[in-house]
């Protein structure tokens, strides 16, 4: 849609969206901040917090974004709202592009688009009474005219956060008030100018467990009252199945799977969903003790993700097309070391060397040894059986002079595909293409063209 920038939101007066048509339309987003460049080099490296998600948010729904830290879930919420700047893509609020908008253009459309944030002391300022928070923003928008007007649109709001009666709060600091009431301040401050998009990171992550029900149900109330549509940012998969319609799994700036919450909750798909809902403690004793496939490790970094497959370092099920590199090897041999007994590990240590020695790369990972041959035989020997399956991706295990040369093949990125009636990113699915020699085709095993039957026997 065409349109004169200087007038958007009055343009946008006129942009009606029904219920449960897209309020939100992000395509092909990428959020990327440069790093390094300091007083010493002049290399620049990029973290990709942000990269390459599309999805929409339907007008009246709790749209959940789901992952652990690092993920990208917050920088992809601020992101919407103009609080980090696209780096490419698109985002579309009731048909404008918000990704395109500078501050100045960008400024006037806050009051429809907001945001909860996570830690309640840190976003009140504690030199400001309640009413003063509350009221700020009613004053920077001009929608009200004078203290009187304000006070009174503040008691409206704090009343129907729970903050009853609103006057024995308006005068009092952040500090004399309990982190439920804090945030209940948060939500109100957030909601006075009337938005219809609200992004709520991790809105009940610093509270008691004795309150964080009761500031969901209250979010709840507030979308139904006042016609609000969410984007509900969390790592709790349990207070995302209790409020959310349709929910995202992010891992390192992707989404991997989405869809209806409830089809995601009851059939995951993705290793990456099953790990995070097989980590959530469960109260039956009989259930405790079920067989989990648990990632290992901790996150990659952003900086430099795994190529293929993000998730394929720690992923239980992970298999050749994933997309191994040099440093799974070095990660698997390490691993491998910390299991065996001290006689096997100084024999394996004599005969690797330092692994901080190797030359690792995506392609490759190079070992100098003095016995090249005995080593080359040993990775070929122990390889299979090392931890995370690293041999499955290898090409192939050649001597090169003092040098023992382990290759991996190209793993492509898994592309979405619609599973089980949910989108899903993951290999375990469908059919991956051949490129750089390795075995690609329908998962072994699998029982459909979606490969789901495959996806079960690899207890996925």
């Amino acid at each position: 849609m065409r349109r004169d920038r200087t007038n958007a939101p009055g343009v946008l007066d006129d942009v009606e969206v029904a219920p449960g048509e897209p309020l939100i339309e992000v395509e092909d987003l990428h959020t990327h901040f440069e790093v390094g460049g300091g007083l010493f080099s002049s290399s620049h490296a990029s973290v990709r917090a942000v990269d390459g998600v599309s999805f929409d948010i339907r007008r009246g729904e709790i749209f959940g974004l789901v992952g652990e830290s690092g993920s990208g879930k917050t920088t992809l919420g601020r992101t919407l709202l103009g609080l980090a700047p696209a780096t490419s893509g698109a985002i579309r609020y009731r048909g404008l592009d918000l990704a395109t908008l500078t501050e100045p253009e960008f400024r006037p459309l806050r009051r429809r688009l907001s945001m909860v944030f996570q830690d309640p002391n840190a976003s009140l300022n504690p030199a400001m009474t309640i009413v003063q928070s509350v009221g700020h923003p009613l004053r920077i928008h001009g929608l009200t005219h004078n203290r009187a007007e304000t006070r009174e649109r503040v008691i409206d709001m704090l009343e129907r956060c729970g903050l009853a009666p609103a006057e024995r709060f308006l005068d009092t600091y952040p500090e004399d008030l309990s982190g439920g009431q804090k945030q209940r301040v948060v939500i109100a401050r957030s909601l006075i100018t009337e938005p219809d998009f609200v992004v709520a990171d991790e809105p009940v992550a610093a509270l008691d467990m004795s309150v964080r029900a009761k500031v969901l149900e209250l979010m709840m109330d507030l979308k139904d009252d006042l016609g609000l549509t969410y984007l509900y940012i969390t790592h709790d998969l349990a207070s995302g199945k209790f409020v959310c319609d349709r929910m995202a799994i992010m891992y390192l700036g992707q989404m991997v799977e989405w869809g209806d919450a409830s089809r995601i909750y009851d059939d995951p798909q993705h290793p990456y969903t099953r790990a995070l809902l097989e980590a959530v403690p469960l109260p039956d004793p009989a259930r405790r003790g079920r067989d989990k496939h648990l990632p290992h490790g901790e996150i990659p970094d952003a900086l430099e993700p795994p190529r293929g497959c993000r998730f394929h370092p720690r992923c239980p099920v992970a298999f050749e097309p994933c997309g191994w590199e040099g440093r799974d090897l070095v990660d698997a041999i390490e691993d491998r070391w910390t299991k065996v007994d001290e006689d096997t590990f100084e024999r394996e240590l004599s005969l690797v060397g330092d692994l901080a020695d190797a030359k690792v790369t995506r392609a490759e990972a190079r070992f100098p040894a003095a016995e090249a041959d005995a080593l080359r035989r040993w990775l070929e020997e122990i390889g299979p059986a090392l931890p995370a399956k690293v041999f499955r991706g290898v090409e192939s295990v050649e001597q090169d002079g003092h040098e023992v040369v382990v290759r991996f093949g190209y793993g492509p990125e898994p592309a979405p595909q619609d599973i089980a009636g949910h989108t899903v990113a993951c290999h375990l699915h469908g059919v991956v293409p051949r490129e750089g020699g390795i075995h690609a085709g329908p998962v072994r095993g699998s029982g459909s063209e979606t490969g789901s039957g495959s996806a079960r026997e690899r207890g996925v």
